[in-house]
């Protein structure tokens, strides 16, 4: 356990595609997803345990959930809550806490990682973790994880390495967002291609200078508050800060530019939880592929994804890929897949009831 490893949770998504389970009142990240007592928060923090301490984790989230990052992480002290005051995506979240770190410790090494992944092979991923860790400790390396694909996946990201027999570490040769799915199946085919996990590594000297070859506006946005960090002038510098700050995500903001990015590839049971359709995948099944959650009986019914309430029987007939979600406050029944369209259905659904729904 390196004493220069810090952590940093990025916890501010607001879940809308596991409406209506994750609200924006408490996103997916604070829930008990997958069915283990822990939220994928707590899971993502006792993840991180036996990497550092847990005074060296940091959490970067909206301001209104500072409240529930407490609650479900009462080891953090309030200096390792950094609080957005508004969304401008990853780089700004990724540049706040590095400069944070900077000032605390110049010779940090950094890991970033999303709050709401679940991995289910931990010692194969704290593997992949310390060959990142201990690269990015003796050269100035921008590292990204990358996840070795088993399907031709359309709502992942790709990355590209070039071969490097014998080598754990690989260099970026190009970056995809999102593919089609005839070339996504030409990735899978190629073999050089991996999941972009989103999950990245570096000292804090190299992501620094990184942004200032690429995004010299952000450097020195969040290089001038150096002296407020740690202070009780942080809030009101961060608030005016984001006020000048685009919406950009590291991806573009740095890692799309930079020539020093490289990709360690791992397989441990990775998946981002981004639909209802991703955590049927990774959820217990019946003979029929159905998940079911709560009372509910399946006839002539397969690939399914029911929850409800255990006093309450749902009962389904003839269905093949559907969620059924009953909750309190709203009945969803969809099309799994269609992760795309739940926006719609949380617009639709505050005009029709306000924000009470959302």
């Amino acid at each position: 356990m390196s004493k220069n490893v810090h952590v940093v949770i990025m916890a501010g998504g607001s879940g809308t595609r596991f409406w209506p389970y994750s609200r924006e009142a408490k996103p997916k990240q604070f829930l008990d997803v997958v069915g283990t007592g822990r939220s994928l928060l707590q899971m993502t923090f006792d993840r991180f345990r036996e990497i550092t301490t847990s005074d060296k984790i940091w959490v970067v989230t909206n301001e209104r959930y500072n409240v529930l990052i407490s609650e479900q992480l009462p080891e953090l002290g309030s200096d390792q809550i950094l609080l957005e005051p508004e969304k401008r995506n990853t780089a700004p979240c990724i540049a706040y806490a590095a400069y944070k770190i900077l000032k605390q410790d110049p010779n940090a090494l950094m890991i970033v990682t999303p709050s709401d992944h679940a991995i289910f092979r931990e010692k194969e991923f704290h593997e992949v973790i310390n060959t990142a860790l201990d690269d990015a400790s003796n050269n100035e390396h921008l590292i990204t994880i990358g996840i070795r694909p088993n399907r031709p996946e359309i709502g992942y990201g790709y990355i590209q390495y070039l071969s490097a027999p014998g080598s754990s570490v690989k260099k970026v040769k190009t970056f995809t967002e999102k593919p089609q799915l005839d070339l996504a199946k030409k990735f899978l085919e190629s073999g050089d291609f991996l999941w972009n996990s989103g999950i990245f590594i570096w000292s804090i000297d190299a992501i620094v200078r990184a942004f200032e070859a690429h995004d010299e506006e952000m450097a020195s946005l969040f290089a001038s508050g150096l002296k407020e960090y740690f202070t009780k002038s942080e809030k009101k510098f961060i608030k005016k800060t984001y006020s000048l700050c685009k919406n950009i995500s590291i991806d573009y903001a740095v890692m799309e530019k930079a020539e020093n990015v490289y990709v360690v590839p791992g397989d441990f049971g990775w998946s981002d939880l981004g639909s209802w359709n991703a955590l049927h995948e990774i959820r217990d099944k019946d003979e029929n592929e159905n998940v079911i959650e709560g009372s509910a009986i399946a006839y002539k019914s397969r690939d399914n994804f029911i929850k409800g309430k255990k006093e309450k029987l749902i009962l389904a007939h003839g269905l093949e890929g559907y969620l059924i979600a009953d909750f309190d406050d709203v009945l969803l029944i969809c099309k799994k897949e269609d992760s795309s369209i739940f926006k719609d259905f949380i617009s639709d659904a505050k005009m029709h009831n306000g924000d009470k729904l959302t």
